[in-house]
């Protein structure tokens, strides 16, 4: 063997290696948080007097190994995919969307007070879709006051969206309560879409259609962010600002976009629980899906399709969860508390990752 042959089998055998050493460290840092975090918040079950394994039996039981369960679980996952998609282009592009809860609701909100009176009116698929678009549009246009304070006055958007998540959860309740509310119900609530009328069912089961949207969206996202020309400039405008600006991007048109489509996604995740699950949308409704998917994401390392397994992963703690809280007198919210542990496990893991990084580089 020639002595240039030598050297490029010695430098693909090194890059092999290499490469191998990247996806065993990924897999710590993120399998890793996740281990410790299910052992701390163990320790916390044990404080409140409740047998650890008993709690992840029941989650394990009702939210992955009985029927009724991976539907449930199957059919939560799908408003979680939208928000995952929507909070996978905005931290792709480098900004921060923590306005979710905000988008959700308000495109649930705006989805249920359109669909019951746009059945009446329209063919059911074409009553659908404008439901979808009027919750789409409406989340889109509360992500505006963040997305032009960023572009055009370089106001940071993680203050910005936090305030609009607030004020947006307080405007779909007052929504509910004055203009979208039900006469017929003493219960402040939207009216509520037929069941008939809501998104078709797949095979036969309870699991909502919702779920394939879902899947196919967080898909296309994953690949336009990574495999064409506009999502890399969604990247470089996030990341560099300025070298943006040299490339003749036009970055303020660009940000108000990355803000636009995460908020639209995120709204459409809203407008899929209530036309394919719930039917209507009571007051004080807040299932908190936004903050809940954000550590999901930083799990994922972005990636659009190991973010399905890890929302997978979330919907089956969330169904679990809810049955196990029941059966063991566990706060409903405990299952928050074991995303907030895994959020602050997954920051120490990439704290300790970087650091060790730039050790070994000196």
């Amino acid at each position: 063997m020639s002595g240039e042959a030598v050297r490029a089998a010695t430098l693909d055998g090194s890059g092999k290696d290499a490469s191998r050493r990247d996806i065993r460290r990924r897999l710590a840092i993120t399998l890793g948080p996740l281990l410790v975090s299910l052992v701390l918040a163990g320790c916390v079950l044990l404080v409140l007097g409740v047998d650890p394994l008993a709690y992840y039996g029941f989650v394990l039981d009702r939210g992955l190994l009985s029927p009724l369960g991976v539907q449930q679980t199957l059919t939560r996952m799908a408003p979680l995919l939208f928000i995952a998609a929507g909070l996978i282009v905005a931290f792709r592009a480098g900004m921060w969307n923590l306005g979710g809860d905000g988008q959700f609701l308000l495109g649930a909100v705006t989805a249920a007070a359109s669909a019951p009176l746009l059945v009446q009116a329209l063919p059911h698929w074409l009553a659908l879709l404008v439901a979808f678009l009027i919750a789409t549009s409406v989340a889109m246009l509360w992500s505006l006051v963040p997305a032009l304070l960023r572009a055009y006055q370089g106001v940071n958007e993680i203050i910005t969206t936090l305030m609009m998540s607030f004020l947006g959860v307080s405007l779909a309740n007052v929504l509910v309560k004055l203009l979208f509310l039900d006469p017929a119900t003493t219960v402040p609530q939207t009216r509520t879409l037929a069941v008939p009328d809501r998104l078709p069912r797949l095979f036969e089961t309870t699991i909502t259609s919702g779920l394939v949207f879902g899947l196919a969206a967080i898909v296309i996202v994953h690949f336009v962010m990574t495999r064409t020309a506009f999502g890399l400039k969604l990247r470089t405008v996030g990341a560099n600002p300025r070298a943006a600006i040299h490339a003749g991007l036009n970055v303020p048109l660009l940000t108000v976009a990355v803000f636009a489509i995460s908020a639209g996604l995120i709204g459409i995740g809203g407008a899929v629980d209530i036309i394919g699950i719930q039917g209507n949308v009571r007051a004080d409704w807040n299932p908190a899906y936004g903050l809940a998917v954000i550590p999901v994401v930083f799990l994922a390392r972005m990636n659009g399709l190991a973010a399905i397994a890890f929302v997978f992963l979330l919907s089956v703690l969330s169904i679990g969860g809810e049955s196990a809280a029941r059966r063991l007198g566990v706060p409903q919210h405990f299952t928050m508390v074991l995303v907030a542990i895994v959020l602050i496990t997954l920051a120490i893991a990439e704290y300790l990752d970087h650091r060790f990084n730039q050790a070994r580089k000196v």
